[in-house]
């Protein structure tokens, strides 16, 4: 399958390993203070097969966030499922949902950076699913309103599956024949299609290499079905991980992760770690690899590794 951004180039492989084997040590025998930020992914990374997060590892996170340590996580979940998996851990620094497509403070639910589809290019993406008779499920504002939205007699067992992990959200915005046409309404930034990877790819296909998308294509953590996800192009967890960059005053990115759609975000940062359940190639893009995501890999490599940021930013 081929990465949704491209492969680790070797340029950039060299780059890291200067950082980390030469530069950063060097920096740290001269006393040079170093602010990091450490970044993890969600689903298969910090969260356990249960979408929750080991008690211990809540424990040591929100501990060492107490002590002034920067970390935040990078999600294709919205703040509202992503909070709900998170629920007790301590994130100070803004997060990171719809896999980049906001950036979002975490105390009040403030949009810090958003990315939403042309009018045009919302045409573009409708005309490439109903030529493939793939229905998605639309994420936008529709009257200021933020909202999902889908046909439900184009529901099968994956939609069902996912709308079932989401029973009382708000958001949700089923629709029946007589409203139909309502489904490509509103400020679009985000389109997930569910089902066989035989459905899928085509859509897949006729999206990746269009300039203006992130197209993203992905065995579903969970079941057996596969996820094709349409966002714009500047909608990457990189690109959001180096505005967070920016607005905390950053030096340096730990990033964690599994799959391969966390390869650009390894791509950008200093030091990148897979956990042992991580796909393949992901584990060969990394500095190093540490415990399951079931085992507390993140938990235990930051307790052993961070860098507590005693001026908090």
């Amino acid at each position: 399958m081929t990465p949704p951004e491209g492969g680790q180039t070797g340029a950039r492989l060299k780059e890291k390993r200067f950082q980390l084997l030469i530069l950063s040590p060097l920096k740290r025998t001269w006393g040079i203070k170093m602010k990091t930020l450490y970044v993890t992914d969600l689903d298969g990374t910090l969260l356990n097969t249960h979408e929750k997060i080991n008690e211990y590892s809540k424990e040591v996170i929100n501990r060492l966030v107490e002590e002034g340590m920067l970390f935040t996580y990078a999600t294709a979940r919205s703040s509202i499922s992503a909070a709900a998996a998170t629920e007790g851990l301590s994130t100070k620094v803004p997060i990171i949902a719809y896999n980049g497509a906001f950036i979002i403070e975490p105390s009040d639910g403030k949009l810090l950076l958003s990315a939403y589809f042309t009018e045009e290019q919302k045409k573009h993406i409708r005309n490439v699913f109903e030529e493939n008779q793939v229905s998605p499920l639309v994420y936008a504002y529709v009257n200021g309103i933020e909202k999902v939205t889908w046909r439900t007699i184009t529901e099968n067992e994956g939609i069902r599956d996912y709308l079932s992990r989401r029973k009382g959200d708000k958001r949700m915005n089923p629709l029946t024949e007589e409203r139909a046409d309502e489904l490509y309404l509103g400020d679009t930034f985000y389109y997930t299609c569910i089902g066989s990877r035989e459905e899928l790819l085509p859509v897949y296909e006729a999206l990746k290499d269009n300039e203006e998308y992130n197209c993203l294509f992905h065995p579903e953590i969970y079941r057996e079905e596969y996820w094709c996800e349409v966002l714009p192009r500047k909608a990457t967890k990189a690109n959001a991980i180096m505005e967070l960059k920016k607005l905390w005053k950053c030096d340096r990115i730990v990033s964690f992760g599994d799959a391969v759609n966390d390869l650009p975000m390894f791509e950008i940062s200093d030091e990148c770690y897979a956990v042992a359940n991580a796909v393949e190639e992901l584990k060969k893009a990394a500095t190093g690899i540490i415990e399951s995501n079931e085992n507390d890999g993140v938990a235990k490599w930051l307790l052993e590794n961070a860098q507590i940021e005693k001026n908090k930013g």
